[in-house]
């Protein structure tokens, strides 16, 4: 949907596909099943690499900054947390860059209803392998400047804004630390996240599906879509978005929840008592 109407002025916009529901069944009905998964592999390597980097640096560098800067690594301070979670999204949209460009390639090619720009690639290797033949080890990277705008904008406001309404929640509301706790404060993140994130992913989108130098840059990409198609045209395709960030986010923040207290249980087990004082 994002690809939808690409630089045509309004009126003259196809659209092949209304809505979430509907362009889901339009894909099921000429493509199969399959047709919603294109790109799976790739997916699944890309967030790997995001989220390793941004949940395994964002809690380092907070407490490494808020121990410099506050003297009390404990201490949470919001302007610490955004640059953090920033800088962690930035780390990871770098990491995974390359898989996140063949993903949109693959997602958007259609033998049946194209649109934008169509790459035909076998499979996620096969892509890499095109990519790096036609266009060198740039290539790969191409669109990488957007893919750390959005992910830095999307980290930025994810974890500090979850950290935020939970803390809010546990004060105003009472709620005790548990699973409601976590599912509330992680939707409050998503659709923040999404409010932030949606409009730098759609200029990614077109930066990595154009062929040969359509758009100069992220400004240039952002200067001609709303000059040809609108203002709102940079939202494009936010309700899929958010169905896909939502329980995304939900089940990243609370597994990674979750996991901690795994780790701190285990932690408590095996180290010694002195050593856990010190950590």
């Amino acid at each position: 949907m994002q690809l939808q109407g690409e630089l045509q002025t309004k009126g003259h916009q196809p659209h092949h596909y209304r809505g979430p529901f509907h362009g889901v069944g339009v894909i099921v009905r000429n493509e199969g099943l399959k047709g919603i998964y294109r790109g799976i592999g790739c997916a699944s390597v890309y967030q790997v690499l995001l989220n390793g980097c941004r949940l395994g640096f964002y809690e380092p560098m907070r407490h490494g900054l808020a121990t410099l800067l506050l003297r009390d690594g404990a201490k949470q301070n919001l302007g610490i947390n955004m640059f953090c979670g920033a800088s962690s999204g930035i780390i990871g949209a770098a990491a995974g860059s390359p898989f996140f460009l063949v993903k949109t390639r693959l997602q958007s090619f259609s033998p049946f209803l194209p649109v934008g720009t169509q790459h035909n690639y076998r499979n996620a290797i096969d892509g890499l392998s095109q990519i790096y033949k036609a266009e060198g080890f740039g290539g790969l990277y191409r669109g990488v400047g957007a893919a750390m705008i959005r992910t830095g904008f999307g980290s930025s406001v994810q974890l500090p804004t979850y950290f935020f309404a939970k803390r809010r929640l546990v004060r105003h509301l009472g709620m005790e630390e548990g699973a409601p706790l976590h599912l509330a404060s992680s939707t409050v993140s998503g659709f923040v996240v999404c409010c932030f994130m949606h409009p730098p992913d759609t200029i990614m989108s077109r930066l990595y599906n154009q062929n040969g130098n359509l758009y100069k840059g992220v400004f240039d990409c952002l200067g001609k879509t709303i000059r040809t198609e609108g203002f709102f045209a940079i939202y494009k395709g936010f309700l899929p978005h958010l169905a896909r960030i939502l329980p995304h986010t939900i089940l990243t923040l609370s597994l990674a929840e979750q996991t901690n207290k795994l780790v701190r249980k285990i932690e408590q087990k095996i180290l010694p008592a002195s050593a856990l004082g010190k950590a």
